[in-house]
């Protein structure tokens, strides 16, 4: 018996350049994510440098644009700390000077609030009665969200009592 070939549809440079465009528009991209999305088209290098080219000079794709409304946006809404948001954006290759300008959009009395009511919220839902086993699965809560460790220590010593 054979098997079917699966036929893949073959595009232009410019359909595929619209491709990325919407892309892009319906939510920011980093480099990362659009040269992953460009690859499963197979393009020769010479066409996905036009292509990365066109949708940063027109502005559809922007690496600095893109950290801060990602910094923003696992801030608000998963409420990530700093580290974390650091760990995913190095993982997405920004730059350094990106990553810093995405840190400074997050409000530090926010970011402060925001440790605290969840800390809180998670120690009602704890049911360890040991205050040491207690403490230990708060700080090991807030380092998966990314705070940092003297801001853990900080808020759970002023939490749990």
């Amino acid at each position: 018996m054979f098997e079917p070939m699966i036929k893949k549809k073959s595009f232009t440079v410019d359909e595929l350049k619209r491709k990325l465009e919407n892309y892009c528009v319906y939510q920011d991209r980093c480099h990362k994510e659009v040269e992953q999305k460009m690859h499963e088209y197979n393009l020769i290098p010479e066409a996905r440098e036009m292509i990365l080219l066109s949708l940063m000079k027109d502005n559809f794709l922007n690496e600095e644009r893109f950290a801060k409304s990602f910094a923003r946006g696992k801030f608000r809404i998963k409420s990530w700390g700093k580290q974390r948001i650091v760990r995913e954006l190095k993982f997405r290759n920004i730059s350094a000077y990106n990553i810093k300008t995405a840190l400074k959009e997050i409000d530090e009395k926010e970011y402060l609030t925001t440790i605290y009511t969840i800390t809180e919220n998670r120690n009602e839902v704890i049911s360890e009665p040991d205050i040491y086993k207690r403490k230990q699965k708060l700080i090991g809560f807030l380092m998966r969200k990314g705070f940092e460790n003297e801001l853990i220590f900080k808020v759970v010593t002023e939490v749990v009592s």
